[in-house]
């Protein structure tokens, strides 16, 4: 198989299996291989992954209210699958004729919602867009925008999103983490996410146990407790496994952090370095790994396919389809 297109479909499944294992362990802490088993189900994270990149295909390239849309349609299908209060609350709004223009959730949140959902869903545009940084960023900010308006649920999606972006250019799955976080610490402009990105560094060069870390990056309260997490697990652990395990292990919101340290080292280690058990065993596996190989095709297909977003995502154009 194409090493990118492996690439590809090894994040989105990545995506599914951490959340998978996570939603299994929320809360739980101690985790090992032993009582590694995924849930039946995956939860709201992995679905708003499936309709960004459902979105992201069915246009060859970023459009705010169809990617809004799908995402809506996909929540007003399966309902069920643990999403949370904001979520549903921006989505019934934006039905009833609110556009609020991603400012909806200050309706909840006078200053925006910190919740991790936004970086939890953009894979999708790491993987599309991880040779354009400026695209990237653009993107990022705009897709999480739809449900999220405060600059550290932004910024958190950018990061995770570059996170994506550079397992996907790193060569054989090796990261040289020093390079690695000094690409992302010039990459994001929140001077909370610079600081737990030299904590990170700091890990990496010392060591640091599991009470450490949660207490030092956090264990997915928010994005700004969960994209740095997500990182560090991959980073700290040498496969695809290794990663999930220890991500998972942490508990809190082990799904969402789950969920990104799987969407980064899928992206880095390919759908062959994920457990032959994880990736046959996750709920909907083919429709996943089919949605990974169409938007490498996206990106193979043309240089310019993905090059600019459908219009200005800045300014909404139209209404969301339903």
């Amino acid at each position: 198989m194409d090493n990118k297109r492996s690439k590809f479909i090894g994040s989105l499944v990545g995506v599914a299996v951490g959340d998978s294992l996570g939603a299994r362990r929320k809360g739980a802490t101690g985790i090992n291989e032993d009582v590694a088993d995924l849930a039946p189900r995956y939860t709201e994270g992995t679905a708003m992954t499936i309709g960004v990149g459902e979105s992201l295909v069915d246009q060859k390239a970023f459009h705010y209210w169809h990617m809004a849309g799908r995402l809506i349609k996909n929540y007003e299908q399966e309902p069920w699958r643990r999403y949370g209060n904001t979520v549903t609350r921006v989505f019934r709004m934006m039905r009833l004729g609110r556009l609020g223009f991603g400012m909806l959730d200050r309706d909840i949140y006078p200053d925006g919602s910190r919740g991790s959902g936004a970086a939890a869903r953009v894979a999708p545009v790491g993987l599309l867009y991880h040779d354009d940084p400026r695209s990237l960023r653009e993107i990022a900010c705009h897709c999480a925008s739809i449900t999220h308006s405060h600059e550290l649920a932004l910024e958190g999606a950018v990061l995770q999103a570059c996170a994506v972006a550079l397992a996907v250019l790193a060569d054989s799955g090796h990261v040289i983490p020093s390079e690695y976080l000094g690409t992302l610490r010039m990459f994001t402009k929140a001077a909370p996410y610079q600081e737990k990105l030299k904590t990170i560094i700091r890990f990496i060069r010392e060591g640091a146990d599991r009470q450490t870390v949660i207490e030092q990056l956090g264990k997915g309260e928010d994005a700004l407790s969960a994209v740095p997490t997500a990182i560090y697990a991959f980073l700290a652990n040498r496969d695809f496994k290794s990663a999930l395990l220890f991500a998972v292990s942490l508990g809190g919101d082990a799904e969402a952090v789950g969920s990104m340290t799987g969407a980064i080292a899928g992206a880095c280690y390919g759908i062959e370095g994920i457990p032959s058990q994880w990736r046959e065993t996750v709920e909907n596996s083919s429709q996943v790994e089919r949605l990974g190989a169409a938007l490498w095709e996206v990106k193979a297909g043309s240089p310019n396919a993905a090059g600019s977003p459908a219009g200005d995502p800045s300014v909404p154009q139209e209404e969301p389809s339903s």
